[in-house]
């Protein structure tokens, strides 16, 4: 009884503030979010997921204990599909954060309708979230609407395992844009070398580089440093190095990466670009990062 009390006058306090995006900014409607197929909670891609660990001050296993499904006039603005859903939950195991984490804790989650428009079940769930601290104590915001995933032995060994290479100390930094490019042509029909300065978000340097041989497919190789090695293969799809370039590279070189070159230079140099991108492959992300 104390709980489902002290649950309603939580409620009431979230309720007030649910419909600021000042005070729940995860919360805020965004059309480019892809939903999920109701109570399928675990099917994001590996950019999805960095996404989240990226950006979450604190990632969480919880166990869901009850849960207040929100009327519309309460809700604020929600999706459509959704319902707007008050979770109390207990915390099982700290993934990334502060040790100090209240053990029992409460947020809002936009839950996605089933075929017959009803709420999945989620009570008794385990489930990993994606959060960062609220207002008061024991109160936490999940990033982004999709920020919640369940909790099973290989997502967590997935999230895990991306939250490792994101704090390694060999860890590839943030791409930020394209800096300048430059192509140097061979002494042979067809031979020629294209190299391509990235921006970072700390100033390490990274470039990309892409060879070109008579006879032989162009070979792509990326330098994290001042040394290019014309032996390297292109990042494998999954790596945390893989989705620095494949997710922020556009998809073409703007007209400022080339200003530099001759005419001719410049078509090489967006050529081999294209190789690269080839080389990537799609990102693969199906949510909004924001």
């Amino acid at each position: 009884m104390k709980s489902a009390i002290r649950l309603n006058r939580l409620a009431i306090l979230c309720l007030i503030s649910a419909a600021s995006s000042a005070v729940f900014p995860a919360f805020a409607q965004d059309k480019k979010v892809v939903t999920q197929p109701s109570g399928n909670f675990g099917q994001l891609s590996y950019a999805d997921i960095v996404d989240l660990a990226d950006k979450a001050p604190m990632v969480a296993n919880v166990r869901i204990r009850n849960i207040i499904t929100l009327k519309p006039e309460q809700a604020g603005t929600v999706p459509a599909g959704h319902k707007r859903l008050f979770i109390e939950a207990d915390v099982t195991g700290l993934i990334r954060g502060e040790a100090g984490i209240s053990p029992l804790v409460t947020y809002l989650y936009d839950a996605p309708l089933d075929a017959k428009g009803k709420v999945p079940k989620l009570k008794k769930a385990q489930m990993i979230v994606f959060a960062r601290t609220g207002g008061r104590p024991g109160e936490i915001q999940l990033i982004a609407p999709h920020a919640q995933i369940a909790a099973t032995p290989a997502e967590e060994q997935r999230v895990k395992t991306i939250l490792s290479a994101l704090v390694a100390p060999s860890a590839p930094p943030r791409i930020t844009g394209l800096g300048d490019a430059f192509h140097v042509a061979g002494t042979i029909a067809g031979e020629g070398e294209t190299q391509i300065f990235l921006r970072t978000e700390n100033g390490d340097p990274v470039s990309l580089s892409v060879l070109r041989r008579p006879g032989q497919a162009p070979h792509l190789a990326v330098a994290l440093g001042e040394i290019m090695d014309e032996a390297a293969r292109p990042p494998e799809p999954g790596t945390l190095l893989w989705y620095r370039l494949a997710c922020t590279l556009p998809s073409a070189l703007p007209p400022r990466a080339v200003r530099t070159l001759s005419p001719q230079d410049a078509d090489a140099a967006r050529a081999d670009y294209g190789v690269v991108i080839a080389a990537l492959g799609p990102c693969g992300r199906t949510r909004s990062v924001n």
